[in-house]
């Protein structure tokens, strides 16, 4: 495998890996409202006693059954969140109630399987009071593996609030059908089965990650639970220093092009080598929105589009960022301003070109899509050479863009030393050569848009919305407009582009990348899944109509710089992580199917053998 010039080995992340990861993150939802889940509870407490003890049983029978569940779900439901954070762990009200809910429906199929086995002819007939008890095994293998996930990793510490619930409703079932030595033997022994099963799938769970990286897989779930929901400072700061461990020193590039009107900068074009990963807002995930933070009001609307890479160049943590971003002030703040001398619009060398190109003066803005076709990330290696080659038979600067516009899954990559990597190649070098020759002396003019406030969960497009770039040079208007999403819809790149006829010569749209969305469901989240295309083209063609509005004789400031040593995931770690994250579904998966299965033959074992 070639070496690339930052010292990482080519190649991406074998596609299974991911989809198992998707798979495993996709589970990381967030709960439905307390209100939704307390009507579940109450829906549970009728219908099991129901199954249970009907027909045959009096009323006031088949009330108590109702009372032994719904009682103890929901004072357990309200009392486990401050029990938890009293024994230094966090649990919100909300999961709560849903955690009540299903620790009660995790008792049917034991319920269903002793009805089923009482329709044997000769079977003995179980007592209402066994069964119940027996119940409650099933609800603290269920609390204990949840609550030792997700609000403190210590069995000590979780087993309390973990036993609210089945410690509630042994004691209404003995307070309503008697006490008994027997049966308080008998509560005590499922207990310690539900427990026991809980403790074997724990272990067998956390096996994977603990194995590749030495720390717990299950002591993440709080943080990774507390980051998405809350933001916490102290669980983002416990993942990150999870991502630092297997950091690895990677020699990063970042290229600005600015756009001053009347004296102040209405816009910048920021290219860092980053991937905006890994996800949520963790490391140089959320990139655009910690980029236009960090720069600020003195820097205009700033566009931060994908540039090629792929999760190799993930940054770590928030340390990493900053760096980055005092980079991006210190550069801008030097940056030489001047009217182009010359300048083109966005040119294509042929039709069905990988590349186009726009001259500003000593600069050149590449733009690389598939589209039509699938695209997706591009190896840094593949653009550095482009990039290097380009500038050395140019004599431009050259700013690449990968425009990460048409997603299908896990299609669209380009790799270093493929077919793919070489037309690339071919088609930027002669789009280059395409916008030098369409060059002409003259003014250029730019104007900005921006239209925010979209909802991640609602409509897939992160905190920095959608941003147009307008610029007119070499007598063509071009429309760069950003979506801030991770990637865009197959086929939805031409129907926006449609949209924009009649406004502008020449556009493209292009996704940011941004990994923040993937927080709502765990999928891709890809712009238009969420977002109807109806509304998506007449937001966009609204902000390129603002940015034609906003058109001014602009002078161009662009320059790079290198930042050597900045600490990256690398390709091993991503590799390692999404592999262990694969293999810890896996084994949960299996590892509860199996626990739940033993305790249901166990638990009936013993129903069955007492007399």
């Amino acid at each position: 495998m070639a070496p690339d010039p930052v010292g990482l080995p080519s190649g991406t992340v074998a596609p299974e890996a991911r989809v198992r990861t998707r798979r495993y993150t996709s589970a990381i939802f967030r709960a439905p409202s307390t209100l939704i889940s307390a009507g579940l509870v109450g829906a549970i407490s009728l219908v099991l006693p129901a199954f249970l003890l009907l027909p045959g049983a009096s009323l006031s029978a088949f009330v108590t059954g109702v009372l032994v569940i719904a009682v103890p779900a929901y004072v357990s439901a309200v009392a486990t969140p401050p029990l938890a954070a009293a024994m230094e762990g966090r649990f919100r009200l909300r999961r709560s109630m849903l955690l009540a809910f299903t620790a009660a429906l995790v008792a049917v199929p034991l319920v269903i399987l002793l009805r089923l086995e009482a329709l044997v002819p000769g079977a003995p007939t179980l007592p209402a009071i066994a069964v119940l008890l027996g119940c409650q095994g099933f609800v603290l293998w269920l609390r204990h593996m949840t609550l030792f996930g997700v609000s403190n990793p210590s069995h000590s510490r979780s087993l309390p609030p973990s036993l609210l619930q089945p410690v509630l409703g042994i004691a209404l079932v003995l307070w309503a059908y008697g006490t008994t030595p027997k049966w308080l033997v008998l509560a005590g022994l499922f207990l310690v089965l539900g427990f026991l099963a809980a403790a074997l799938l724990l272990r067998a769970a956390d096996r994977p990650i603990r194995r590749e990286f030495g720390v717990s897989g299950v002591s993440l779930l709080r943080p990774v639970f507390d980051h998405i929901g809350l933001r916490d400072p102290a669980a983002t700061a416990s993942l990150e220093r999870f991502f630092h461990r297997s950091a690895i020193p990677a020699d990063l590039r970042l290229t600005l092009m600015a756009f001053r009107s009347g004296g102040r900068t209405t816009a910048t074009l920021a290219l860092p080598t980053v991937h905006p990963g890994p996800f949520a807002a963790l490391g140089s995930s959320d990139l655009p929105r910690k980029l236009a933070e960090r720069l600020g009001t003195s820097a205009g609307v700033v566009l931060v589009p994908h540039t090629p890479c792929n999760h190799d160049l993930d940054l770590p943590s928030g340390a990493e960022v900053d760096q980055v971003g005092r980079a991006a002030e210190t550069l801008l703040q030097g940056l030489p301003y001047a009217p182009p001398a010359r300048a083109s619009g966005l040119v294509a060398p042929r039709p069905d070109s990988w590349a186009r190109a726009q001259v500003l003066g000593d600069t050149v803005l590449l733009l690389v899509t598939q589209a039509p076709a699938p695209t997706d990330d591009i190896d840094y290696a593949v653009a550095d050479r482009l990039t290097r080659e380009i500038s050395a038979s140019s004599g431009l600067r050259v700013a690449v863009i990968d425009a990460h516009n048409s997603y299908v899954e896990d299609r669209g990559d380009i790799t270093y030393g493929t077919p793919a990597a070489e037309r690339l190649l071919a088609d930027a070098v002669a789009a280059v050569r395409a916008a030098q020759a369409a060059a002409v002396p003259g003014p250029v003019e730019v104007g900005v848009g921006v239209r925010e406030n979209y909802s991640i969960g609602e409509q897939g497009i992160g905190p920095s919305g959608i941003r147009a770039l307008v610029l007119r040079a070499g007598g063509r208007t071009t429309a760069y407009v950003l979506i801030d999403g991770n990637n865009l819809l197959i086929g939805l790149r031409e129907k926006i582009l449609q949209g924009l006829h009649g406004l502008v010569d020449d556009a493209e749209v292009m996704t940011t990348d941004n990994h923040v969305v993937h927080e709502v469901d765990g999928s891709i989240n890809a712009v238009g899944e969420k977002y109807p295309l109806d509304r998506l083209v007449a937001d966009v063609r609204t902000t390129v109509t603002a940015a034609l509005a906003e058109m001014r004789p602009a002078e161009v400031g662009a320059g790079g710089i290198d930042l050597p040593g900045v600490p990256v995931l690398g390709p091993d770690a991503t590799a390692r992580l999404l592999t262990s994250l694969g293999d810890t579904f896996s084994m949960f998966t299996n590892a509860f199917v199996m626990t739940f299965l033993m305790l249901v033959a166990s638990t009936a074992a013993v129903l069955l053998a007492v007399p």
